[in-house]
């Protein structure tokens, strides 16, 4: 870790962030927070901004898969430029504004947006700010976070959106999992974080990161933190769609990243095989690692959870957050300090 490393720091602080987390929503009345839009008729619309619409992704995908109800997500901007494409109907539906700050330029502007249509919506903030003032229905998270790029409240916003789902629908199983996660990927930092350092001075031009389903969303992310952390050039794919017509960027000097789920490994696994007999480098996050994993990966982070695939979803985004600072760090670059970027994008 860099002796001025702030986000190196967070990244690694992430279990006991989301221990402290679980112990608010536990405490929280969901009941009163989503009143009246609870029920199956109710259209929830996730809006984020950057790494926040990532998120908005992962929330609705974690919430159609928890409650059987279809969620759609948004960016923030696409409600202001084209309101007529993004709610063409504004009976039943539960907007969901999610900003880490609370006063990101776009979201505010969505909140009066809804305001003015008498629309309710729900803000999921960490910091709170403008954002929790335009609303009465308020879910503001225990996370500080000093670091330009969103990593802990990345997480623990996803985690929060999925306790959120589990309980509306009395899914104890998977709040009980939920549980869990902070201890599973505490451990597991010990292991994979010094590999994913040593890893990280391997040297490459392009990085594709690839995940299927929920995991589709947390490839995006993990790729904008590669971007955001080491100034690196990454894209983010539909794991199976690498192969029609993505594949021809890769050579010696190409990372792929694949973000494997049980439910798909057999698959998933045979594009990152074909990726490394192409010449990419490769990485692969596993829950369980089969023999033709190991053999397609040069770097494997396996979870080795019994725990259901959605509960790790925040687990398996953790290694390109470390990828993303170590990378930066080997290209002499600050990831505290990003090129051309703010905490805070407002105009």
């Amino acid at each position: 870790m860099s002796a001025n490393g702030k986000t190196l720091q967070e990244i690694y602080r992430q279990p006991a962030v989301w221990a402290e987390c679980l112990r608010m929503l536990r405490a929280l009345d969901i009941g009163a927070l989503v009143k009246d839009r609870e029920q199956p008729g109710a259209e929830w619309v996730f809006f984020g901004c950057g790494t926040s619409y990532y998120l908005a992704q992962a929330a609705a995908a974690s919430f159609t898969l928890l409650t059987g109800r279809l969620a759609r997500a948004l960016p923030a901007s696409e409600l202001l430029l084209y309101p007529e494409l993004s709610l063409p109907s504004t009976k039943g539906v539960f907007p969901v504004l999610i900003s880490r700050s609370g006063y990101t330029s776009e979201i505010l502007s969505a909140a009066e947006v809804l305001t003015q249509k008498g629309i309710e919506f729900l803000a999921l903030t960490c910091d709170g700010n403008e954002l929790a003032a335009s609303t009465g229905r308020v879910l503001q998270l225990p996370v500080k976070e000093e670091s330009t790029v969103m990593t802990g409240s990345f997480t623990s916003m996803l985690l929060a959106m999925q306790f959120v789902a589990a309980k509306l629908v009395g899914r104890d199983d998977f709040l009980a999992a939920l549980d869990q996660v902070p201890a599973t990927v505490e451990n597991l930092l010990g292991v994979y974080g010094p590999r994913v350092e040593a890893f990280a001075k391997r040297p490459f031009a392009d990085v594709a990161v690839l995940g299927q389903g929920a995991l589709y969303a947390i490839a995006s992310e993990v790729a904008l933190k590669v971007m955001e952390s080491s100034s690196s050039y990454a894209q983010f794919f539909h794991t199976l769609e690498f192969r029609h017509g993505p594949k021809s960027i890769i050579d010696d000097r190409a990372l792929v990243i694949g973000l494997i789920a049980d439910e798909s490994a057999v698959q998933e696994t045979k594009v990152i095989g074909e990726m490394k007999e192409l010449g990419a480098s490769t990485i692969a996050v596993v829950n369980r690692a089969t023999r033709e994993a190991r053999a397609a990966a040069d770097l494997m982070i396996e979870l080795n959870s019994p725990l259901p695939s959605l509960a790790l979803s925040i687990a398996y985004v953790v290694w390109g957050q470390l990828l993303g600072s170590y990378v930066g760090l080997a290209k002499g670059l600050n990831p505290d300090e990003p090129l051309n970027l703010t905490r805070v994008v407002t105009f």
